[in-house]
């Protein structure tokens, strides 16, 4: 099939790449000449495994192409994806839908044969419906189909989530539009029961559900550590217990800084404005959103603790700053609070991150340091951030050339049994 992905961020470009790894003909757009020329080169914006080695693949088997080109790439297609960010806009919940919009008109203008329409950016309910009236015109009778395709890839593992789906979720009335969209994802889905077909609406909806209730196994279990604390538990014996319930399941129950990333924090709130638009509570969701948002306050009650509160020009070192491994992804990561809280506490900020430096720490008292041994050298405080695989196996008797060292562990890599053992001053999130 002809497919146009426009779009070429990480959705569309995982998702374009992948498409054309399963044969179809694929045109990635954006209006981003500079991305689109590195990466007709295999030069890739993102940090995701795998991923450039299946671009260059493609390239070379001319089944993937970029492009600037809108007009031409909508014309020579079949399926059109949608695939431009949704972020939330300013001083709102709402999800900005100005992206999604302006590809619609691109989309009206070139029109010139039967196409399916396809909305893999997440959108708030009845988005597909505007959609349709925008195509819809009097003078144009060409027709079409507009389906919800939503999308669940995990940054670090989004080629995996693509090619092994847990679901691939089609709405859509039109039996058409269907069958075809089944043929497309066939490769994916022969051997299992995983195409969902749904409703439009219920479509885009299924996408913000699955967010929601993930950030809430995730805030319940924030909320658990806190008790665990207090009343000398081990959390990731609870995780354990209550993870061998199949109907909770272990997954997303590991205690921690709390949500971010891309799609968790933006998703729950533009589903509280969908909420509130249809004049309904989900009283829940917004609880979860308020207390991840409190998160950092108990982590920065923490460290104040660790250090007895005498912050001012101790040497702190993170390891790892995006908001999870596999990724270089610094939305709504906890370290974007943190760290400026320590800098203007007075303390002798460095991090080593192993996708490189981040334009986020825009501040010269902020040292980024190319490997652990030489970044936690001098540290008083090593917080780690990040569960990136290096940090699973460190010598932290010897990490350190300061004394009475501290180690701050946001992710529970390491026992607490072992390292109180080994004479270590160690403390993890709800143990």
């Amino acid at each position: 099939m002809k497919i146009c992905i426009i779009g070429s961020g990480y959705v569309g470009l995982v998702s374009g790449t992948c498409f054309s790894e399963l044969g179809n003909k694929v045109i990635c757009v954006d209006n981003n000449k500079q991305k689109i020329e590195n990466l007709k080169k295999g030069i890739i914006p993102i940090y995701e495994p795998g991923l450039e080695e299946l671009i260059l693949r493609n390239i070379k088997q001319k089944r993937l192409n970029f492009s600037t080109d809108v007009s031409s790439s909508i014309k020579n297609s079949d399926i059109i994806f949608i695939c431009v960010g949704t972020p939330t806009i300013k001083n709102s919940n709402k999800a900005n839908l100005k992206y999604v919009y302006k590809v619609v008109t691109d989309i009206k203008k070139n029109l010139n044969k039967y196409k399916i329409i396809v909305t893999k950016s997440t959108v708030p309910v009845t988005t597909g419906d505007q959609i349709e009236k925008i195509l819809t015109s009097k003078k144009n009778k060409i027709k079409f189909d507009v389906i919800s395709n939503p999308e669940f890839l995990r940054e670090g593992e989004a080629i995996r989530d693509f090619m092994y789906p847990d679901r691939v979720v089609i709405g859509t009335n039109s039996k058409k539009a269907n069958n075809i969209m089944k043929n497309l994802y066939f490769p994916l889905i022969k051997k299992t029961n995983r195409y969902f077909h749904t409703s439009r609406r219920a479509a885009e909806l299924i996408k913000y559900a699955s967010n929601a209730f993930l950030a809430t196994k995730i805030s319940f279990i924030n909320e658990i550590s806190n008790l665990c604390e207090n009343t000398n538990i081990d959390v990731k014996e609870i995780s354990s217990g209550i993870g061998l319930d199949n109907r909770i399941g272990d997954r997303f129950l590991r205690a921690g800084p709390g949500y971010g990333g891309s799609c968790f924090p933006k998703d729950t709130r533009a589903l509280v404005a969908t909420s509130r638009q249809f004049k309904t509570n989900l009283s829940i969701v917004k609880s979860v959103i308020n207390s991840n948002k409190s998160r950092y306050k108990i982590l920065i009650s923490k460290i104040n603790k660790i250090m007895k509160n005498k912050l001012k020009s101790k040497n702190i070192t993170f390891l790892g700053v995006t908001f999870k491994p596999g990724t270089d992804d610094m939305r709504e990561a906890a370290s974007l609070k943190l760290i400026p809280y320590l800098i203007n506490k007075g303390c002798n900020v460095s991090y080593y991150e192993p996708t490189g430096i981040k334009d986020n720490f825009n501040n010269d008292k902020i040292k980024y340091i190319n490997n652990t041994k030489e970044a936690c050298k001098k540290a008083d405080l090593i917080i780690i951030h990040t569960e990136w695989n290096e940090f699973k196996q460190l010598n932290l008797k010897k990490i350190s050339n300061k004394k009475n060292y501290k180690i701050y562990d946001l992710r529970n890599l390491y026992s607490p049994v072992k390292m109180k053992k080994n004479k270590i001053n160690y403390f993890s999130i709800g143990r």
